[in-house]
């Protein structure tokens, strides 16, 4: 592995975080980076429109085993059930408080497979991409949309069992260097290591990290919000506090973060590199997948229809980290999607009931009921 000998040197002591030190971050970023991170294609001229989109929500909180399937409006509502099959069951699907997601799209004759967020545990990834036949081979892109532990901690495990599996170069999109700091938990009610991203397993998986800090393609038929900004009446809360730095050869680069930052070495997680993730159907308008919210939905919504210039919005699906807030707060966000008029509204994860409850009351036609293992199919 390029610069792995320096790595090693990199203990405790080593953590760069004093203005002063700036030149000489740079200068051991340099060493440790070793290949120059890529930069993901930005949007030219008008985004890429796909004929169909299946999203199937691989790892989530909770299921409903004998919950039926059912079809609203243009959209094919297919549960999964039982892993059974001609032998008797052994496994079923799992579930945690984590996402992952995996985005299959057609446009023509040509089809992409999207891996967007990877869980909590590799034991849950694994188990249910198994169980729902999702062929790691066939992956055109991977997404993560921020540095936490509920998202990309099934990642490394994953790597590890279908590595040799995966398209040489597959690319990992990422909002930014902050996605690589380590951190810590602090909204309670569990305080304590909230885990780092691994970049040394990475690049020994042959995994081309990309940086998608603007609006950028992804795999011909998608695209990446970019960097999410605060916009809306949103308030952002910051349940984790960021390590600037690098420990043991891992963690995030100072040189990348403003001269203050570095002084304090630990900063309250602001969620700068978070992304969404967007498909432009046909006819139909946005479907954006906003994995977890922390910069708020309404912003992750608008940032995807300033990048593509696409005013419309048929879907939105993923959390939207209202679980924290009051239900005034969650009543004035389902207002505000109100105003926006997504067809189907499908909370995920970090939602939380109240939300579900609301927006049900408010808006009973567009709201869809997720559980781990659904896939909805949206078509022109």
């Amino acid at each position: 592995m390029s610069g792995n000998h320096h790595t090693h040197s990199v203990h405790r002591r080593d953590v760069l975080c004093g203005g002063g030190a700036a030149a000489f971050a740079a200068i051991l970023a340099t060493l440790l980076r070793g290949a120059k991170p890529l930069r993901a294609e930005p949007i030219v001229g008008s985004v890429p429109e796909v004929d169909r989109l299946a999203v199937r929500v691989v790892v989530d909180s909770y299921q409903i085993a004998v919950a039926p399937g059912f079809k609203a409006g243009n959209v094919d509502v297919q549960r999964f059930g039982w892993g059974i099959g001609a032998e008797p069951p052994r496994k079923t699907l799992l579930s945690e408080f984590g996402l992952s997601m995996f985005a299959e799209s057609r446009s023509g004759t040509e089809t992409r497979n999207i891996l967007l967020d990877f869980g909590f545990t590799p034991e849950t990834l694994l188990n249910n991409m198994a169980l729902l036949g999702i062929d790691p081979a066939a992956i055109d892109a991977m997404v993560l949309s921020h540095g936490h532990y509920d998202h990309f901690g099934g990642l490394v495990g994953f790597l590890q069992q279908h590595g040799a599996a995966l398209k040489k170069g597959l690319p990992l999109y990422v909002g930014g260097e902050e996605c690589f700091c380590a951190r810590e938990w602090t909204g309670g009610p569990v305080r304590g290591n909230f885990g780092v991203l691994d970049r040394k397993a990475l690049e020994a998986a042959n995994i081309a990290v990309t940086y998608a800090e603007g609006p950028s393609r992804i795999a011909d038929h998608a695209f990446t919000t970019g960097q999410i900004g605060l916009a809306s009446f949103e308030k952002l809360l910051s349940p984790s506090a960021m390590k600037i730095g690098i420990e043991q050869g891992l963690g995030c680069f100072p040189d990348k973060f403003t001269e203050e930052e570095r002084a304090k070495a630990v900063i309250p997680d602001q969620f700068r590199h978070e992304i969404a993730t967007a498909f432009n159907l046909k006819g139909r308008g946005l479907v954006v997948l906003t994995s977890c919210s922390h910069r708020g939905v309404v912003n992750a919504i608008n940032q995807a229809r300033s990048a593509s210039g696409v005013q419309k919005v048929h879907a939105v699906i993923g959390g939207f980290h209202l679980a924290p807030y009051k239900d005034d707060y969650v009543r004035e966000t389902v207002a505000a999607l109100k105003q926006l008029g997504p067809e189907h509204v499908i909370p995920l994860h970090c939602t939380g009931e109240p939300f579900y409850e609301i927006a049900k009351s408010e808006m009973p036609d567009n709201v869809l009921r997720s559980y781990t293992g659904t896939r909805f199919v949206f078509d022109a």
